[in-house]
């Protein structure tokens, strides 16, 4: 299981990588396991604002509907339209291709106070 160094991370499974102002936002491989395979992503908060862990919108696989916490406080600037045709990227490229939000962040020095690679790690270990 793979959890890049450059990216911070949420006790609940979400990942945000950050340049400048605007962070991509999506759900960790483990998360992507443990939920199965992937069928639908329901975001409709493009252009809101919204505050850290606030829910912003849900993803459904075969077996659950869980919902998707912002890691950090900001405004949901775009949703992965891909995803809309192929869902199952977050399954094979959770990363990559299969990211699901971008947000502008309130304030970026708040990216370090989420976790590291070696504490994503623990946690799900």
């Amino acid at each position: 299981m793979q959890f890049p160094t450059d990216l911070r991370y949420t006790k609940d499974h979400e990942w945000i990588k950050i340049e400048g102002a605007t962070a991509t936002i999506g759900i960790t491989d483990f998360a992507q396991s443990e939920l199965g395979d992937i069928v639908y992503l329901d975001i409709n908060t493009v252009g809101k604002s919204l505050a850290a862990e606030a829910v912003f919108g849900t993803v459904e696989a075969v077996k659950t509907v869980s919902d998707l916490f912002l890691p950090l406080a900001g405004t949901i600037t775009e949703v992965n339209e891909a995803l809309t045709e192929n869902p199952a990227l977050v399954n094979s490229d959770p990363y990559g291709a299969g990211w699901i939000i971008k947000i502008t962040v309130n304030n970026p020095a708040d990216f370090e106070g989420l976790m590291n690679s070696d504490s994503y790690a623990n946690l799900v270990h």
